[in-house]
């Protein structure tokens, strides 16, 4: 058995959640799944359908983006998975989809407004959306430079992709990451509800205001703060 089983079938998991989450259409998507110790992480391949999958044909991946096990050429986006990969020692999953709200909000070049307790349950700011890539960029190493279009923009904003783990790309799609495979894609289901959310809020009433401090923080800490007392012990 291949020592990198384990991340395979982490990352078939994750990906056949996509589908079922109504994240994904046709092959619109990708979950990876890293195991540091071994330098590596398991990927989709590129182009084949989720109902044709399965952990074998899951592609092993180091961390600059070069194929170390695998007959399937890997998801068209290894390269920005890696590149996070890479430069955030402390994330082991990530997941790129171009779900219909989320993408429709980077499509906008618009962050995702902090509009309701759903959104604080997760995080108190913004979703952030990066601007759109530069010529230069796009017409060099494309999903290479997607990474770094990706960490320089949370950089600029003084964000932590540890208290962010989900972003807009602009005119392009959101990208989530956790400290497994199953958090990012959970991520990516939270990111799809609260953009479909603020969508459907900004046409009920165009002058909504954002989320007071207040009701941030209490949603926030109650889940995620010291004195936590969501879900059990």
């Amino acid at each position: 058995m291949s020592k990198y089983q384990h991340i395979k079938q982490e990352a078939f998991e994750a990906n056949m959640q996509l589908p079922e989450l109504g994240l994904v259409l046709f092959t619109f998507g990708n979950v990876s799944a890293a195991d540091r110790s071994l330098n590596a992480f398991a990927i989709k391949p590129s182009g084949v359908p989720y109902k044709d999958l399965s952990a074998e044909k899951m592609v092993i991946v180091d961390f600059d983006g070069n194929t170390i096990e695998g007959d399937l050429r890997p998801s068209s986006d290894t390269k920005t998975h890696a590149v996070l990969y890479k430069n955030w020692e402390h994330i082991n999953g990530i997941v790129h989809t171009h779900s219909t709200y989320a993408t429709a909000w980077a499509q906008s070049q618009r962050a995702v407004p902090i509009y309701g307790t759903t959104h604080a349950d997760h995080l108190t700011a913004d979703v952030p959306c990066a601007p759109p890539m530069d010529d230069e960029m796009i017409q060099g190493d494309y999903e290479y430079e997607t990474g770094y279009q990706i960490i320089n923009w949370l950089d600029q904003q003084g964000l932590s992709y540890q208290e962010i783990e989900m972003i807009l790309v602009g005119n392009h799609a959101p990208f989530t990451w956790g400290k497994t495979a199953a958090k990012a894609v959970y991520n990516s289901a939270v990111l799809e509800t609260v953009a479909q959310m603020a969508y459907l809020t900004e046409q009920i009433n165009p002058q909504v205001e954002r989320l007071k401090p207040s009701l941030i923080k209490k949603h926030f800490e109650r889940k995620h703060g010291p004195l936590s007392y969501y879900g059990q012990s």
